[in-house]
């Protein structure tokens, strides 16, 4: 699902926290066709297909592209631990929804509808609109159903978590407690024995660093390198080759006209009497009744409509506002409402408007008229694209070719340099192992080292690194793995070897002192100027030193903590003093305990759930499960 519905909604956001569900999903609703014998998985009798799953797999692929940017790379999701945690996150998922619908926490279309609304990515000039909304889903290829019906699930699932997280449990003694805890001040003095300071006493003979050095071959070891050339043909590399013309662009604004303005915007505020179409009559004609006697006062006083509508519209998510909706084009509303607004003048009142969840009584506020962007001011983003668009396509086009170059030419990266008209790329050194980057993928580096590479001197396939981008590269030059001489690395071991000498002797010296000061001998140690500190707020001191300090009994003071540090050596606290907080106002003893609540109501939720897939039926196809 889309990051602004979580960003902005907090939908299913507690969710994916407690559950450690790794990915947002894809709709499940619009793929029951895709299970029967394809199915990977079902949970309760419900199917999980293939495509459902691909489509998981392409949102996550999506979302980690858009954090990781350049580093990027599309072999991670050919790894089986990543597939098998797509496959087990729809599983959770698939459980929810069913606990969810057990318990009819799947919200209405009117709902939906509300939540919609208030979607900033949905919004021009702060109102709704549908053309932005169209626009915003078709570029992650879903439909208007697919989105609203993952909207609704999602809303579900939030719905289901909350249950849990905003009941967790917190006592009064629990919550003043870790109050106090946390909240605790002790003023300390520190000291810190630097390794630095004795390197220079370290003695390292040139045995130690020999004996250091067998017993310690691998540090030394050099992996396989390769040093290679390579040809990167993208859609990007075309672009300077690729030209429009005025009429195309002009073909191209008539055409898609639509994109190019804004429909007509109406603004509209209602009254809603509140029943279901399922409603017995009796109950649908009482509803109608005082929707009609609303409306004979709205009649009597079109200006209190706004009054009227806090004092009795049952929409929760506009009554407070006077019942105003906002802006929104034609289609976004229900069709007899959406149909009653359209038909309205500036300042008109509706007759009673039936829907599936009520009476409604509208009144039109405002009218804003569709506006359209001349083509002068869309001249260029239009040429942009078109160019982007014959990029792709003549990429598409070059793609295959590019391919069968580089795999019948297998001698040469010359023929497929000169098809994509771009430089072959020298002098790059790889080495077998090494963490992926832009553009040396995994499945790259696994093609540079493998045999055919190497050994039979060819080039390697055409590898996808990016959308619409190819490499192809070939090994110059090969190195095997290697030792690195002793002579080479030994003032590196001496250097090593002294420091761990050094840490050693800082930590002999500052236990020592500890001691003494603990036994209560006359030692000077050259204190910091003293400071409080909480266990929250410690700035400038280890982490691991505060723990020591509050760990520490205080019956008797000054106390003496003292802890080895890798990068320092040894640091010591002498503490002078312990500060309570005197009094807990009612605004932090609620921020505690809500915090506590959501932490508990976690547990219970991890609980629930693990005892949930225990009692379910849940089944994973062997080639899935073996992919754990």
């Amino acid at each position: 699902m889309f990051d602004f519905v979580h960003e902005k909604k907090r939908i299913v956001q507690v969710v994916l926290a407690l559950i450690i569900l790794p990915f947002a999903f894809w709709g499940v609703d619009s793929y029951r066709n895709a299970g029967g014998p394809a199915a990977l998985a079902k949970v309760n009798g419900e199917d999980i297909g293939q495509l459902e799953f691909e489509n998981a797999l392409d949102q996550q692929r999506q979302r980690i592209r858009e954090l990781a940017g350049d580093a990027f790379d599309p072999a991670m999701f050919d790894r089986p631990e990543v597939k098998y945690s797509v496959l087990e996150g729809l599983v959770t998922r698939h459980l929810m929804l069913s606990e969810a619908r057990s318990v009819n926490l799947i919200p209405g279309d009117a709902q939906i509808a509300q939540v919609l609304l208030s979607i900033d990515e949905f919004r021009v000039d702060g109102r709704f609109d549908k053309q932005r909304y169209l626009a915003a889903l078709n570029e992650r290829g879903m439909n208007q159903f697919q989105f609203e019906s993952q909207l609704g699930q999602d809303i579900a699932l939030q719905r289901l978590a909350d249950a849990y997280t905003q009941n967790g449990y917190a006592s009064d003694t629990v919550v003043e407690r870790l109050i106090r805890l946390n909240e605790q001040q002790r003023v300390v003095s520190v000291m810190k024995l630097d390794a630095d300071r004795f390197v220079g006493q370290a003695r390292v003979s040139d045995a130690d660093i020999s004996a250091y050095y067998e017993q310690h071959a691998a540090e030394f070891q050099l992996p396989e390198r390769a040093n290679v050339e390579y040809v990167l043909f993208s859609a990007d590399t075309l672009m300077p080759s690729i030209s429009v013309s005025d009429a195309e662009i002009k073909q191209y604004y008539d055409d898609h006209i639509s994109e190019f303005g804004t429909q007509e915007q109406r603004q509209a505020a209602h009254i809603l009497i509140a029943v279901s179409r399922q409603a017995p009559e009796a109950e649908k004609q009482e509803a109608k009744a005082k929707a009609v006697q609303v409306l004979q006062q709205v009649k009597q006083a079109p200006a209190n409509f706004a009054a009227l509508a806090k004092q009795h519209s049952q929409d929760p998510g506009s009554a407070a506002s006077g019942g105003d909706l906002g802006m929104f084009g034609r289609g976004a509303m229900m069709k007899p409402f959406d149909d009653s607004v359209f038909s309205l003048k500036k300042g008109e009142v509706s007759e009673l408007v039936e829907s599936d969840y009520g009476f409604h009584i509208i009144k039109l506020l405002a009218i804003k008229p569709a506006e359209l962007q001349p083509l002068a001011a869309v001249r260029g983003m239009i040429g942009q694209r078109l160019r982007s668009q014959h990029a792709a396509d003549r990429f598409a086009e070059l793609a295959e070719k590019f391919n069968d170059t580089v795999y019948e030419q297998s001698d040469t990266l010359k023929p497929a340099a000169e098809l994509a008209k771009v430089a072959i790329k020298r002098g790059v050194w790889l080495s077998k192992g090494q963490p992926a980057s832009e553009p040396w993928t995994d499945k790259v580096l696994q093609a540079v080292f493998s045999d055919e590479a190497l050994k039979d001197k060819r080039n390697t396939e055409a590898i996808e690194v990016a959308p619409n981008t190819l490499l192809a590269a070939r090994v110059v030059e090969y190195k095997p793995a290697s030792s690195r001489p002793l002579a080479e690395v030994a003032s590196l071991i001496r250097g090593q070897l002294q420091r761990m000498q050094a840490s050693e002797m800082a930590v002999k010296q500052g236990a020592t002192l500890l001691e003494q000061l603990q036994r209560g001998e006359k030692v000077k140690p050259a204190w910091q100027a003293a400071q409080s500190i909480s266990r929250s707020q410690h700035a400038g001191i280890d982490p691991a030193l505060v723990q020591a300090v509050f760990r520490a009994g205080t019956g008797k003071l000054p106390a003496y903590v003292g802890i080895e540090n890798a990068q320092v050596g040894y640091a010591l606290a002498r503490i002078e003093a312990v500060r309570e907080i005197d009094s807990i106002d009612a605004g932090k003893r609620l921020r505690y305990a809500q915090q506590i609540r959501q932490m508990t109501g976690g547990e219970l939720l991890q609980a629930h759930l693990q005892d949930a897939k225990k009692s379910a039926d849940i089944t994973i196809k062997p080639f899935a499960a073996d992919a754990r």
